[in-house]
């Protein structure tokens, strides 16, 4: 028996779908590391990885880019048939830039309490938003409407881990060392990265491994997602039964690109201090940023806050994720505040204290 399945039509789509894909990666620059700015004798310096820079402003894009090369590659993204993903906007967004980009119809699952901007960002690219009241049930939506249409479930929660090369070539780790290389401390004594699907997590972690650094990895952890009790108590069933208020991170379950032992430390940020500190962010460097970056810049600084107090000196990096124009109705909004009942004073103080005076209010 000898089958030919060679299409000479597709591979010509393929060839020119890739080299579409690879271009968009060509045409950016790197994204910026600003530094956040901390008293000179402390001897520390916090710098973010601000990826709201992408074309599709934020973090999400080099993951959709990883994730249409990957599905490209392995023959699953063909012409004219939808691309489907279950998210929680960011890579929806992203995802849905690079299905128009290629010519693909695409469509994302996602909560019904998505931001509106979100929504219209990813219409804005072509895009249809297929919206759901439970936010567990994305994954089962996605599934069965890639079933139906014929198309392909991208399914970042399990692929974001295996799409990215970890070893380098322009990863977002690669990027951060190179760009420290001519600071006075080159090496950070940690980098904090929240997870989502877990993917950037674990291609920093492992980068740092592969490259034999002494940089440990810190994971923060938002209110009502599973990550943090799953890590402590190494129970990979672990689930939460209620979504994320703090979008693109946070998970109801353990997902399969969140890679436990790869981690150093992990914790838990309760939802009022992250909105607190994306608020500092904004006094501070004059940028809006989202509620995910709040959560890691909470745990940096608290971070530095112990290595001041152990009179360390050294260099921490975190994410700047996505711009906070994408929330102004909800974490820029003391009415939604309210509504979640959530106090940011409490919290607000604490980075003011301890920015002003070195010391973390215990």
């Amino acid at each position: 028996m000898d089958v030919d399945r060679s299409d000479p039509v597709y591979r010509n789509w393929l060839k020119e779908a890739v080299r579409r894909v690879q271009a968009d990666a060509n045409r950016s620059a790197d994204t910026h590391l600003l530094l956040f700015p901390l008293p000179e004798h402390w001897g520390i310096d916090l710098y973010l990885k601000d990826e709201s820079t992408h074309p599709t402003g934020s973090l999400k894009h080099r993951l959709a880019r990883s994730l249409f090369l990957y599905g490209l590659c392995n023959g699953w993204i063909r012409p004219g048939k939808p691309v489907i993903e279950a998210s929680s906007g960011s890579t929806a967004v992203s995802e849905a830039y690079f299905a128009k980009l290629i010519g693909v119809p695409f469509i994302a699952v996602m909560p019904r309490t998505t931001s509106a901007e979100k929504t219209r960002l990813i219409e804005f690219h072509g895009g249809r938003c297929h919206l759901v009241d439970d936010p567990q049930t994305v994954y089962e939506v996605s599934a069965r409407l890639a079933e139906e249409t014929g198309g392909h479930y991208m399914d970042q929660f399990t692929y974001a881990e295996r799409a990215t090369d970890w070893r380098g070539n322009n990863n977002i780790a690669e990027s951060i060392y190179q760009q420290l290389r001519l600071e006075r401390y080159p090496e950070p004594t940690w980098i904090v990265a929240a997870a989502g699907t877990g993917g950037t997590s674990a291609t920093i972690a492992r980068y740092v491994h592969y490259m034999q650094y002494d940089t440990r990895i810190c994971v923060p952890d938002p209110e009502n997602s599973c990550f943090f009790d799953g890590w402590v108590d190494r129970d990979a069933d672990a689930t939460s039964d209620c979504g994320s208020r703090i979008e693109g991170i946070g998970r109801p379950r353990m997902e399969p690109s969140f890679v436990p032992g790869a981690i150093d430390r992990m914790m838990k940020v309760p939802d009022a201090a992250s909105i607190a500190a994306v608020r500092e962010l904004e006094t501070a460097l004059g940028r809006r940023a989202g509620g995910s970056t709040g959560t890691g810049l909470w745990s940096a600084l608290r971070i530095v806050a112990e290595m001041v107090d152990a009179g360390h000196t050294g260099s921490v990096v975190t994410l700047l994720c996505d711009p906070g124009e994408r929330y102004l109705d909800k974490y820029y909004s003391d009415a939604w505040l309210a509504g979640q009942g959530l106090d940011i004073a409490p919290y607000t103080t604490t980075l003011r204290t301890f920015l002003r005076t070195g010391t973390w209010p215990r």
